[in-house]
């Protein structure tokens, strides 16, 4: 007895509607903006790149239009992927899994890979029949034009995914010369073969298997929620309807499975909302089409929430304002605030101190005590910068500041988008507590604004 069933496959057949156009236009959208964006310049001054989009790994960078991330600032990073988060689930308690219907890569590209399919091998019955068929030259001719077609949009899915790390022309006529990176030309290929994959086999399995979004979906709905649903009152008992048939001693499902063969998932949506379900709304539009021709009122599947779908009140008002989304709302207020400000009001300038640790300190034979530091300045504006460096909290009878070669310098000079390292030596006098807390002030001569870090002076090792 076999444990497992192979998974059959799905022939979605093509339907044409109003969700149907919409979808269209989301993969227009959708595929400008990956495609495009990486051509996008933004002029950030000289010695900087001027791609609008760009995640420079050599210079451990990411540039987003106005907004410069440094390596430091990973909680930017980490407040995006909050917000990402949190508008997804309350995207999905607002109107269901919209994100998986008509935005997620998988099914946008999904899309893209069955347009091709149908185009080339015709619509579902003729692509099931050719499956079946015997293996001939206009089989071979069709199967091996449709993934020909479908490893070029794996190329070009790879080839503007790597844009995205490097500057895009230059790269381009790199591409075209054949002279890529070996670095670059890895994740091409990668990305041209999982695009392949993952669009052209795996296709609703990714979703169903791989996808955890579909897993824990239901702990985000609730009975306002968007759902594409089944009306059970109105359409059952199904069966055919014959020719005269009053329709009022039956149910107005013909039972004829328009709504399960449009499925890119293969499902059936009379069974119920289930986990499979990424509501595309294609089954929608099969439906209306069907009842269009039997003279019957669309909405027989439609969008709706289980609230709606058991009232009959026909006047009871779809609820944007609940406590899930109250909440969720409010979650994306205040940490998109705090991430706005975090951009706002991050400094030109920050400050790194190390304390040297072999020795701790040093006595002179004059009994005074020298610690000796590390300081890191991270320059994030275009232009050179030239700083001044005091002390509070202590009062040094001499602070020496050395630069690159030990040279002995007075004002801390940094290169525009670079690290500046120093090594500093306080000179204090002897005194009776271990240690002194103080702060290091960094002052920009130009701007006249200021950075600063707390640290300590050693006076003696405690016992």
């Amino acid at each position: 007895m076999e444990l497992f069933k192979k998974a059959d496959k799905i022939y979605p057949k093509h339907v044409s509607g109003r969700f149907r156009n919409l979808k269209w236009m989301m993969i227009i959208i959708l595929f400008a903006i990956y495609y495009g964006a990486p051509w996008l310049r933004w002029d950030r001054g000289p010695h900087v790149p001027n791609q609008a989009i760009l995640i420079d790994m050599v210079g451990q960078r990411g540039y987003f239009f106005g907004i410069e991330i440094w390596p430091q600032e990973v909680y930017l990073l980490v407040g995006l992927l909050i917000l990402g988060a949190i508008g997804l689930f309350f995207a999905t308690a607002l109107l269901g899994r919209a994100w998986c219907g008509y935005a997620c890569p998988q099914t946008v590209w999904t899309d893209l890979f069955v347009m091709v399919e149908r185009l080339i091998q015709g619509d579902r019955n003729a692509r099931i029949k050719l499956k079946n068929a015997k293996w001939s030259l206009s089989k071979l001719v069709k199967l091996g034009l449709t993934h020909s077609i479908w490893l070029l949009i794996g190329a070009s899915t790879g080839g503007a995914w790597v844009l995205y790390f490097n500057d895009a022309p230059t790269l381009f006529y790199e591409i075209m010369r054949a002279s890529v990176p070996s670095s670059v030309m890895v994740w091409f290929i990668s990305l041209t073969l999982s695009t392949y994959f993952m669009a052209g086999f795996a296709r609703e399995n990714v979703c169903t298997y791989v996808c955890p979004y579909a897993r824990f979906q239901s702990a985000m709905f609730d009975r306002d929620s968007l759902i594409i649903t089944y009306d059970k009152t109105r359409g059952e008992p199904r069966g055919k309807h014959k020719k005269d048939e009053p329709w009022e001693d039956r149910g107005h499902c013909i039972d004829c499975d328009s709504c399960v063969h449009v499925c890119p998932m293969g499902i059936d949506i009379r069974d119920g909302l289930q986990m499979q379900c990424i509501s595309c709304g294609l089954c929608i539009d099969a439906c209306d089409h069907v009842m269009d021709k039997l003279s019957l009122p669309r909405g027989l599947v439609r969008y709706d929430t289980e609230a709606k779908l058991e009232n009959p009140d026909k006047s009871l008002k779809y609820r944007f304002l609940r406590p899930r989304t109250i909440a969720y709302s409010l979650i994306l207020t205040i940490v998109g605030t705090a991430l706005l400000l975090a951009i706002l009001w991050r400094p030109p300038a920050e400050l790194t101190i190390i304390h040297n640790r072999s020795p701790l300190f040093v006595r002179q034979s004059d009994g005074h005590l020298v610690n000796a530091y590390r300081i890191k300045i991270l320059n994030k504006t275009h232009q050179d910068r030239i700083y001044r460096l005091r002390t509070s909290g202590i009062e040094p009878l001499k602070t020496t500041i050395l630069a690159a070669g030990d040279r002995e310098v007075s004002f801390l000079e940094v290169p525009a988008n670079s690290v500046g390292e120093f090594r500093v030596r306080l000179k204090a006098a002897q005194m009776g507590q271990n240690h002194q807390d103080f702060r290091f002030i960094l002052n920009d001569t130009q701007s006249k604004k200021e950075a600063s870090r707390e640290t300590y002076f050693v006076r003696k090792t405690r016992r």
